[in-house]
């Protein structure tokens, strides 16, 4: 299988089709949360994720946006959001896949960016690959067993040391290795390029 994994939208679907454009042909997509803003939602976003019949989990941002008044969403496209797990564990094959926002610890929400050592509890979950998004900072890494996946972010480029770079991951179940796929944020000209 040919998975393509996403995070950390927020709201830019320019962002999230370029992903899929650098991803090319891909068996299924795997979304790990912040598919909106905490203050504010895409209809375009949310109903191009359900078209296409991506894997989603909430993040931190959609819990927030769907914890208040929910002004500007599609109500139909709120309820599909609200509806999604913050965690899923899936099967392809043989190989067990756990998509996670932030931690596969409670309580959720810690920060674990890839010099973090608390990374190394990743390795001790009961799955082939940790996906994991809400750092914004991408990473592959493979812990005892289990390969640590962290697409960066196809929405909201953080980083200064790279331009501000967006990004993506297509992980190989077959091959059993995934690689991150970067690209400029569309909303802006080469002139954040740096």
């Amino acid at each position: 299988m040919r998975l393509g994994i996403v995070s950390d939208i927020h709201c830019n679907i320019a962002g999230l089709r370029e992903a899929l454009s650098e991803m090319g042909p891909i068996d299924d997509l795997l979304c790990l949360g912040d598919v909106v803003d905490r203050n504010r939602f895409s209809n375009e976003v949310v109903g191009f994720l359900k078209d296409l019949g991506a894997y989603i989990i909430l993040g931190n941002h959609d819990e927030a946006f769907l914890a208040g008044a929910r002004e500007g969403a599609d109500p139909d496209l709120a309820a599909f959001l609200a509806d999604q797990p913050t965690r899923r564990e899936l099967t392809f094959g043989s190989k067990k896949v756990l998509m996670i926002h932030s931690t596969p610890w409670e309580p959720r929400g810690e920060y674990i960016f890839p010099h973090n050592e608390k990374l190394a509890l990743f390795g001790e979950t009961d799955a082939n690959y940790v996906l994991y998004g809400h750092t914004h900072a991408h990473l592959i890494r493979r812990i005892g067993e289990v390969l640590v996946i962290n697409p960066g972010t196809a929405g909201e480029g953080r980083d200064s040391s790279d331009g501000h770079h967006l990004s993506c991951a297509v992980l190989d179940t077959h091959a059993d290795e995934a690689r991150i796929l970067h690209f400029m944020d569309p909303r802006f000209p080469a002139s954040r390029a740096g």
